[in-house]
């Protein structure tokens, strides 16, 4: 007989029906007469009770269905007398598929985040990360929906390049060679000529740069992949790797790419609230109770345009009022994440879309404003979380673009082909990158991003 889910078989009213559900043990509990075993098999927060009498089943079978055990059950379905939930299975027969040692990490009481995050392989059963792993599904579904009925092409950009995108040299070196026993020229530098692509090469920071050739080609592009940065951050905002969405857009400029960072995270947050309703009501009450408030907020409210310069404004004001920020405030520095989230939850109280920040803070491929001391980049400003989306308008001015390289020393001898798109048609274009796990975040109300992703890589951290 064919198995039915449970996210199916709640839904369904056929009592009578003879079913088949297979999952895993949550809990059980029982009298001398009935044992009572809550089943869950991933597919919805909620677990289906599976009602057993004791004198149909071997002493034995019974003993061996614990906490996280795999069971395979034959009976009856019928209403449920009991609260909170509409219908239960009655057993005839009972399979154990899999049975589980005492020493399961994951026993039904109050583990800390952490010592799940040691228990990576096995947290994913638990009904906090089954619900942040189903909406981190959704929410991937969610983007290439938004861009597909919006005419993008899904880009693929390359995980292994020779660039450094955002050009702090935070990279992953991927290589064949023998690291034993390594050629080096008269300069005592290492020679790369040997190497499998005859060069330097690293995991991607950013697919940036090659979804830009795509935008001048194609239009409108998205990029959705696995980056990587080497930085030493022991944050909980920070991983080694991440997924990034990255739009680029040909014929666009700075309101108009405002718009689609709005709307396209609007679109995402929707989607959640219409799609995940049982597991954001799970994580409304069990890690954010304010989390459905904030969601739907987002959705209902038109962000705020602040220039960068009003925006420091604000903050030195608050300063002269009393306010305390660790960092200190003033033009041309870079904002911390308490200064975003002060504009955003204290401040304005709803998300905020700053753009015209100091050139010398931001990254060389961002166009420049009329008063050469300023460009048009963005960044969209959430609450709980500050920066969730990074973009700007390019830089389309082959002149501009290699006096400001040049200024910056950034060495160029590997991104040729990226100039070339200013040299050959080139046209105003602009775009942003999305962190995928900031946005599961926000959509979640969890407080860690090592707990928005199945396996985290962190620095001193690759299990599993």
């Amino acid at each position: 007989m064919k198995r039915t889910k449970i996210i199916d078989l709640i839904r369904r009213t056929d009592y009578g029906a003879k079913v088949v559900v297979k999952g895993w043990v949550r809990t059980k509990r029982g009298s001398k007469a009935v044992c009572f075993i809550a089943l869950n098999d991933g597919s919805t927060i909620k677990n289906v009770q599976v009602v057993a009498d004791i004198a149909d089943f071997d002493e034995e079978l019974l003993k061996q269905i614990t906490t996280g055990a795999c069971l395979s059950v034959t009976g009856t379905l019928v209403e449920s007398p009991g609260a909170g939930q509409s219908s239960e299975v009655h057993a005839t027969q009972i399979e154990l598929l899999g049975t589980c040692d005492a020493d399961y990490p994951m026993q039904k009481k109050g583990q800390s985040f952490e010592f799940m995050r040691k228990n990576a392989h096995m947290r994913l059963r638990t009904n906090t990360f089954g619900a942040v792993m189903r909406i981190r599904h959704q929410m991937a579904y969610a983007i290439h929906t938004y861009f597909h009925e919006h005419g993008y092409c899904y880009f693929h950009t390359p995980i292994i390049t020779a660039s450094d995108c955002e050009g702090a040299g935070e990279m992953f070196q991927v290589t064949t060679k023998n690291l034993y026993d390594l050629k080096k020229g008269d300069d005592g530098k290492i020679l790369y000529d040997d190497d499998f692509f005859g060069k330097q090469t690293s995991l991607t920071v950013s697919g940036q740069l090659e979804g830009e050739l795509g935008a001048t080609a194609l239009g409108a592009i998205y990029t959705f992949g696995p980056t990587f940065r080497a930085e030493n951050s022991n944050t909980p905002r920070h991983l080694a790797e991440f997924w990034m969405i990255e739009p680029e857009m040909a014929f666009i400029d700075l309101e108009e790419l405002q718009d689609v960072e709005e709307d396209f995270i609007k679109y995402c947050v929707r989607w959640a609230l219409d799609h995940c309703q049982d597991d954001l009501e799970f994580l409304n009450k069990m890690i954010d109770k304010s989390l459905l408030e904030r969601l739907q907020g987002v959705c209902t409210t038109e962000f705020v345009r602040l220039d960068y310069t009003e925006g420091i404004s604000i903050l030195q004001d608050a300063v002269n009022k009393g306010h305390k920020f660790e960092f200190p405030v003033s033009w041309g520095m870079d904002l911390a994440s308490e200064h975003e989230r002060y504009l955003v939850e204290e401040h304005f109280k709803k998300p905020v879309i700053m753009s015209g920040y100091p050139k010398e803070i931001k990254a060389f491929y961002m166009k420049q404003n009329a008063d050469g001391k300023t460009v048009q980049g963005t960044d969209v400003l959430f609450p709980q979380i500050g920066e969730i989306i990074g973009g700007s308008v390019r830089e389309e001015n082959y002149a501009k673009l290699m006096s400001r390289i040049e200024e910056l020393h950034i060495p160029m001898k590997d991104m040729w082909w990226y100039l070339d798109t200013r040299r050959f048609g080139s046209c105003p274009h602009g775009g942003f990158g999305l962190g995928f796990e900031r946005l599961m975040l926000f959509v979640t109300g969890m407080q860690n991003i090592r707990d928005v992703i199945p396996f985290p890589r962190t620095p001193g951290q690759a299990e599993f």
